[in-house]
């Protein structure tokens, strides 16, 4: 007869709640968890759209004395720093890939994609510059079509040109041509739509710590020369921003992710563009910036094309493999990929 002493103990029951945590914690968590995933999902992507609201605005303060360049340098090197825990819990086998050109390609089109944002940010109305940045699904649809060899149909592309003719509207090339910040932020949404090409290869292969670390290397790496020719020594005012501007990134991208994890993308994807409204309040608000009828008129075409191409894709991607012309994938979610510039 085995000794019972010698039995293993039984595993604590994951579902209870350490008997030392606080009793408001325990109740705000049960509140919480009770409530839909969706509603959850929609909290999340709300706080999202807020940190990098809040982060867009940092940078065109800050940009008020330092240059882009710089501000990029702190936003890489602050976002390599958060992850540095998670690297260091998970070992070496982070640094273990097969496809360390590919990873190469993807961080420098992110780095660019940031460069380019940033400009725009510090050039453009606050509500200007988001709105651009929803014209990525549109890229993304022309990228999936030339480069995954995905099926598009009538409905996605006619939704396609519209958003585009959004995009016409909000930069108005007019006489004197197209816009050197408006150009800015169209390149910047295109490299972020080729970025989100580029991780749909690598996760196939990659884990997404190996994706998030060799960006946060090569990113930092790769900003410090253009930082150092254009440097100036920070106050500490403006180095508090700069850790600010990172520290808000990282927490709205995680935001995003848990956002995207908990509700069902049909109903989250909305809230995305409250974006909109608050990059606008802050701008008027901050920077006495009043959104055009251009801008407005733009942003609702993107905005209703984009829309729709999300729910077309969700409504697709429910069907069975057979029957469904189209997968829409699973909503990307990494470093500043999915989310606005810099983020």
């Amino acid at each position: 007869m085995p000794d019972p002493a010698a039995a293993p103990s039984p595993r604590p029951d994951p579902t209870l709640k350490p008997p030392g945590e606080p009793r408001w914690r325990r109740r705000w968590l049960d509140w919480w968890l009770a409530l839909p995933g969706n509603v959850r999902g929609a909290f999340w992507i709300l706080a999202a759209s807020i940190l990098f609201s809040i982060m867009s605005a940092a940078v065109k303060t800050v940009s008020a004395r330092l240059d882009i360049f710089q501000i990029a340098f702190f936003r890489c090197l602050v976002g390599l720093l958060v992850i540095l825990p998670f690297m260091v819990r998970i070992g070496p086998q982070v640094f273990k890939t097969r496809r360390p050109v590919l990873h190469v390609v993807r961080s420098l089109t992110g780095l660019m994609a940031m460069f380019c944002g940033f400009y725009a940010i510090t050039h453009l109305p606050l509500a200007d510059a988001t709105a651009i940045t929803f014209a990525k699904p549109l890229f993304m649809i022309v990228l999936a079509v030339l480069f995954l060899g995905e099926v598009v149909r009538w409905r996605r592309w006619s939704a396609t040109i519209i958003g585009f003719l959004g995009v016409l509207v909000m930069i108005n090339p007019g006489e004197n041509g197209l816009d050197p910040a408006m150009a800015a932020a169209l390149a910047g949404t295109l490299c972020v739509a080729v970025v989100v090409v580029l991780v749909k290869r690598l996760s196939a292969t990659e884990a997404p710590l190996t994706i998030l670390f060799t960006f946060g290397i090569v990113s930092t790496i790769g900003s410090v020369v253009p930082a150092a020719l254009v440097w100036q020594t920070p106050t500490w005012t403006e180095l508090a921003l700069m850790v600010l501007i990172g520290s808000l990134g990282a927490s709205g991208q995680s935001c995003m992710i848990r956002g995207f994890r908990v509700g069902e993308a049909t109903a989250v994807v909305p809230f995305e563009y409250s974006q909109l409204l608050f990059a606008g309040l802050f701008g008027y608000l901050l920077f006495g910036n009043i959104p055009t009828l251009n801008t407005l008129a733009g942003a609702v075409l993107i905005v209703a094309s984009t829309l729709y191409i999300a729910l077309r894709e969700a409504k697709l991607g429910k069907k069975p493999a057979a029957k469904a012309s189209v997968q829409a994938p699973a909503p990307v979610s990494v470093d500043g990929d999915r989310l606005p510039p810099g983020a």
